[in-house]
């Protein structure tokens, strides 16, 4: 049964998470925000508004699941008590203290993501690297984990960009995922991903390595300034080559921007309408557009996207081992696994958040 130490380290994490939570903080932003809620102009510009009602949502799921963990620490204290009367109430009591345990692991991983984007959605693109087909299949195969990881935690996939391989895979994948700290958890896929195994496309079934770039950016609200001037963009159009559905190839719906001050170039072709793949063009361009001023304000390294590395051998962050052994493993916290199949089918959470404690315990 759970001792008083138990119990006391347990209380005493109940404290440390309302301090780090800054729970007070977030109720008293919870009041002004449901105030504002409550004007009668609030929908009078629904984009703001409805960016209020996403963080009143998201302060709402904090502070329940902060009170939760008092409840049931509350339970806990409650059981133990009982206990001493009645060893029946012991098992109940052990049972709360475990709930709470996770409880408490769940807002301490919240905690880490307290950066000015992390709590938002992320834009993330899948590039292949060297490898040839080898290198477009591995594309397709990391977009498919990625897109079955957030289904995995709830997150709403929209995919913006879809380009097909020249026979097989994908040239490019770029989607935007919406969800709780979508940004701040998927900040830790940023890099190299590499890739052995026994080549599909190979008759003499040889082994072959191959890679691809995992780029994550934050979705910038439309609220903050970024040095975008239509006027620098380029925009062409033309009939998309992805898979989008009735319609989206058969008109000139597929739109490409070209930012000509900096040369970055962003296609959008997933979209039914011309309209809508520019809006979203236009959403990956300001998101690019602001990493790249973050660049130029800092000299080290871009802290949005990570560690920035060449698509190719010993520049990766993650090996993915098909053969001659089942292997997992990340290059920078050596978290690894020999389910490779689970891996792939999106169970990505002890590598991300693995990644964040290895992150935390390194800065501390």
């Amino acid at each position: 049964m759970i001792d008083a130490k138990q119990l006391e380290a347990l209380s005493q994490r109940v404290d440390d998470a309302r301090s780090f939570l800054h729970v007070d903080s977030l109720e008293e932003e919870l009041t002004a925000l449901e105030a504002s809620m409550a004007d009668a102009s609030f929908w009078d510009d629904a984009e703001k508004a409805q960016g209020i009602s996403k963080r009143a949502a998201a302060v709402k799921d904090t502070l329940a699941a902060f009170q939760a963990a008092v409840g049931k620490l509350d339970d806990m204290r409650a059981a133990l008590e009982l206990a001493a009367e009645d060893e029946a109430f012991a098992a109940e009591a052990d049972a709360a203290a475990a709930e709470l345990a996770t409880m408490l692991d769940g807002l301490e991983v919240e905690s880490w993501f307290s950066g000015r984007f992390d709590s938002g959605d992320a834009i993330l693109s899948v590039n292949p690297g060297s490898g040839g087909l080898e290198a477009q299949d591995w594309t397709e195969m990391l977009y498919r984990m990625y897109t079955r990881y957030a289904e995995h935690r709830g997150w709403k996939v929209t995919v913006l960009d879809l380009v097909p391989g020249e026979g097989i895979g994908l040239d490019k994948a770029t989607i935007q995922i919406e969800g709780k700290n979508a940004y701040g958890m998927l900040r830790s896929e940023s890099g190299v991903h590499r890739l052995v195994r026994i080549s599909p496309t190979d008759a003499k079934k040889r082994r072959h390595t191959t890679f691809a770039g995992i780029e994550v950016m934050p979705v910038i609200a439309d609220d903050l300034e970024v040095d975008l001037n239509p006027a620098d963009v380029r925009v062409d159009v033309y009939r998309s080559s992805g898979p989008g559905g009735q319609c989206v190839n058969t008109t000139d719906s597929a739109v490409r921007l070209t930012h000509v001050p900096t040369g970055i170039v962003v296609t959008c072709q997933n979209e039914k309408s011309q309209l809508q793949n520019k809006e979203a063009a236009f959403r990956v361009l300001r998101a690019k557009l602001y990493e790249l001023e973050e660049q130029k304000r800092q000299a080290e390294i871009d802290e949005l996207r990570g560690d920035r590395m060449d698509n190719s051998f010993g520049s990766q962050i993650r090996n993915y081992v098909l053969y001659p052994y089942q292997l997992v493993k990340d290059a920078r916290t050596d978290i690894e696994t020999g389910n490779v199949d689970a891996v792939l089918d999106g169970d990505l959470d002890d590598f991300v958040i693995g990644y964040h404690k290895w992150l935390a315990a390194s800065a501390s």
